[in-house]
């Protein structure tokens, strides 16, 4: 009888855990073999206390929302301790949930974090709690998936690896847009270091770009303890689309090897930044001349750069296909210590823009490289003669061996002929799996009797491998005619992709703001006779919100109907953080009439949004109060900044009050390299006299990375405002008249200019 009454309390205890728990967990029949079973996080807490080795711990199928898991034990190697899942892609950890690894030899296998963020500093921590860090432990065929917090600079890892001996695998990570490292090794304790983990065969999918340092996919170590042994092995992995910040790849720690590894359309670079006898070899780069793409970057000593394959890489400076920096004399940890004693051998370089030696010459950094060698490899481009740049004095770098196309000149450059170790050679190559190879040079390049890592062998074969990326014109398309409010009610109908058409001329009068939740084009439809002309009442036509992005195409817009109030926008973006950036592609439309009061905008952008582009393209603007675009919202100078590229093509500017534009990024950070701009066949007409313009400008750029403006006129305008900070800006000004206006003026003159010309100056 006392046995009976015990099973029953224990039952009914087994059952109050269940209530009380908001868990959504559904069983299912699937069969669970060799594992207990649990259904929510008191039983799972109760299983822990228990695990012996060659225990398993089985999730069952279902969401498991808010859910902190603290795995740990202590299994051995033949009977390590197991937390699996009952199906593989039928659990779920969403909300505000994590796992904590601790102990010997714990084995995680299927895990999938979506829909939430983690609300501890990882998702993923290789650690229960500092006591008890975790040792021959390993993480397999787990995902990942676009798990960030609302805040785009809230700071959080996705995975931490602390202890020794641990292995990261066959893992799917993607979508990563918060501040913060995807996988960190850690290295602040002894037993954190000389540690030999192994990451392999993951697959590390989109990361957008930050606007900000730290958004680097993957790092090992840091700069405090960057003289101490990782001995951590990074092979066999998939760099897709990884635009978070300049450094793909940071390694911070010695003897670390990065090995068979492919990096596809990154917009960055693997980087030796800290710490020495760094090996890198046989990796693969395709960019596809993408913009600022990157590839291997060289810093410290002992570093050994050999049989790579880089093709198509576009990126300049210290996002270059292959960068021998500059160091610090007498070098703090934090900074950047001379090259020396580093090889880059047997590398084969396809259709690659820039050949980066001793980059970042500056007064700070002018210990040049020394005792290093650039050897037997081949430098091979049909789009480019001038690939090499040299920013310093090079005659501590030997050059032997090398191979050119006979196209390739060389720059003027300090010291040492370069010259001297290359030769030009008519080369042939075989392509086969889209490498390239030498006919002559066969053994120049990466061995390919190991696989490749792509799409299909990385990562896990049960959960859908998702595009990311900002796409428009990819859904359905959905009519509006004219009237009041029939764009909004053709948003509220749309999907991501689609397309608002408007099937007439007439007048389509907003009394409501349009929120853009997701991707969309509003176009004019096609044979109309002149463009569909958009009113609107409220502060702002189109609110752009978080994952929202927009195209206007063929329209007109007017302001003449807005209410009578200061600081009215036709667009804007969200007033809170959004995590995803957005795109603006604005083309053949003109905005008029946006003058019922002052400080009437275009775009309005608050702090804490990022545009991936903004695109105004044959358009006029014209009769406007305030600004046009205004990117200034990121005033703190730590690097950050609201846009990284701005096309502005065959425009007119007419009656602006304030700026055509400004584009803001303070501070002397060197993670990233945006704000670009490309201006180009576009007339300004009197713009920026309004006595509220604060500017007192008519285009005011401020720490732009890169601009290319050619083909400009300008008449009555107030000043054309350039403060070049950061490194080395390449700012390209051509065939610029201006005409009754205040002249272009710059803090600095390190910029290029070519035919400007001043005419009845101002």
């Amino acid at each position: 009888m006392i046995g009976k009454i015990a099973y029953v309390f224990v039952l009914f205890l087994s059952i109050t855990a269940c209530v009380t728990k908001k868990v959504d967990v559904k069983s299912t029949n699937a069969p669970v073999i060799d594992g207990k079973l649990v259904k929510n996080i008191s039983e799972f807490k109760v299983a822990v206390e228990t695990l012996q080795p060659g225990d398993e711990i089985v999730l069952a199928n279902g969401v498991w929302t808010d859910t902190e898991l603290k795995f740990y034990g202590k299994g051995t190697a033949e009977k390590p301790i197991i937390l699996r899942v009952q199906e593989k892609g039928k659990v779920f950890l969403e909300g505000q949930s994590n796992i904590r690894i601790g102990g010997a030899y714990m084995h995680v296998e299927g895990l999938v974090f979506r829909n939430g963020h983690t609300p501890s500093g990882a998702v993923i921590a290789f650690r229960k709690d500092k006591e008890m860090p975790c040792n021959n432990c390993r993480v397999t065929e787990c995902v990942i998936d676009d798990y960030n917090p609302s805040e785009r600079f809230d700071s959080d890892y996705w995975v931490e690896i602390y202890g020794k001996n641990n292995r990261f695998d066959h893992n799917y990570l993607v979508g990563k847009r918060n501040r913060g490292v995807t996988l960190a090794v850690r290295m602040k304790t002894e037993a954190d270091r000389e540690n030999h983990h192994r990451i392999d065969h993951n697959y590390f999918g989109y990361h957008p770009i930050l606007g900000s340092n730290g958004g680097e996919t993957l790092r090992v170590g840091t700069s405090h303890y960057s003289l101490s042994n990782s001995n951590t092995t990074v092979e066999d992995n998939y760099f897709e689309h990884c635009n978070g910040e300049l450094e793909i790849i940071s390694s911070k720690s010695c003897q670390n090897t990065f090995r068979n590894n492919t990096f596809y359309e990154c917009q960055g670079t693997l980087t030796m930044r800290h710490g020495n006898e760094t090996l890198v070899e046989n990796n693969y780069f395709f960019a596809n001349r993408k913009a600022n793409t990157g590839g291997i970057r060289i810093i410290n000593e002992s570093q050994t750069v050999r049989n790579n394959y880089l093709q198509g890489i576009t990126g300049h400076r210290f996002r270059g296909t292959l960068v021998v920096m500059n160091g610090v004399p007498n070098s703090p940890l934090n900074r950047y210590f001379q090259v020396k004693n580093s090889e880059a051998s047997n590398n084969l370089v396809i259709d690659c823009d820039h050949i980066q030696l001793c980059a970042g010459s500056d007064e700070e950094r002018s210990a040049t490289p020394i005792d290093t060698k650039m050897t037997n490899n081949i430098f091979y481009n049909t789009k480019k003669d001038d690939v090499f740049t040299v920013y310093d004095d090079i005659s501590g770098i030997e050059f032997d061996g090398n191979l050119l196309s006979t196209n390739i000149v060389f720059p003027k450059n300090k010291g040492k002929k370069l010259e001297k170790g290359f030769a030009a050679e008519t080369l042939e190559f075989i392509e086969k799996d889209g490498i390239k190879r030498s006919k002559s040079h066969p053994n120049i390049g990466p061995d390919q009797s190991k696989p490749r890592p792509g799409r299909d062998n990385t990562g896990l074969s049960w959960y859908p491998k998702k595009d990311y990326q900002v796409r428009f014109n990819t859904g359905k398309v959905i009519p509006a005619y004219p009237g009041e409010n029939t764009i909004l009610e053709a948003v509220k109908k749309s999907s991501k992709g689609d397309i608002i058409r408007l099937m007439g001329t007439g007048q389509y009068h907003g009394s409501k703001a349009i929120s853009i939740p997701h991707t969309l084009t509003i176009e004019a439809g096609s044979g109309l006779e002149g463009k569909p002309q958009l009113t609107f009442e409220r502060s702002s036509l189109f609110n752009i919100e978080n994952g929202g992005s927009l195209t206007l195409k063929g329209l007109e817009v007017s302001g003449a109907e807005c209410d009578d109030y200061a600081g009215n926008t036709v667009v804007r973006t969200s007033r809170y953080s959004m995590i995803n950036n957005y795109k603006l592609m604005i083309q053949d439309c003109n905005f008029k009439d946006l003058d019922v009061n002052h400080s009437f905008n275009v775009l309005k952008v608050y702090k804490n949004t990022f545009a991936d582009s903004i695109l105004l393209d044959n358009s006029t603007f014209e009769n406007i109060s305030g600004h046009v675009l205004n990117l200034d919202k990121e005033i703190d100078d730590t690097g950050i900044y609201n846009v990284e590229n701005v096309v502005i093509r065959n425009c007119k500017f007419n009656d602006i009050g304030g700026v055509a534009l400004n584009l803001y990024r303070g501070g002397r950070d060197e993670s990233t390299f945006g704000p670009i701009l490309d201006l180009h066949d576009t007339t300004f007409d009197n713009i920026g006299h309004d006595k509220r313009n604060k500017y007192k400008a008519s285009v005011s750029l401020h720490g732009v990375q890169y601009a290319d403006m050619r083909n400009l006129n300008f008449n009555e305008v107030k000043k054309v405002n350039l403060h070049l900070i950061v490194g080395d800006p390449i700012i390209k000004i051509e065939n610029a008249q201006f005409t009754n206006s205040e002249e272009l003026i710059s803090n600095d003159d390190a910029y290029q200019s070519t035919n400007i010309i001043y005419k009845n100056r101002n």
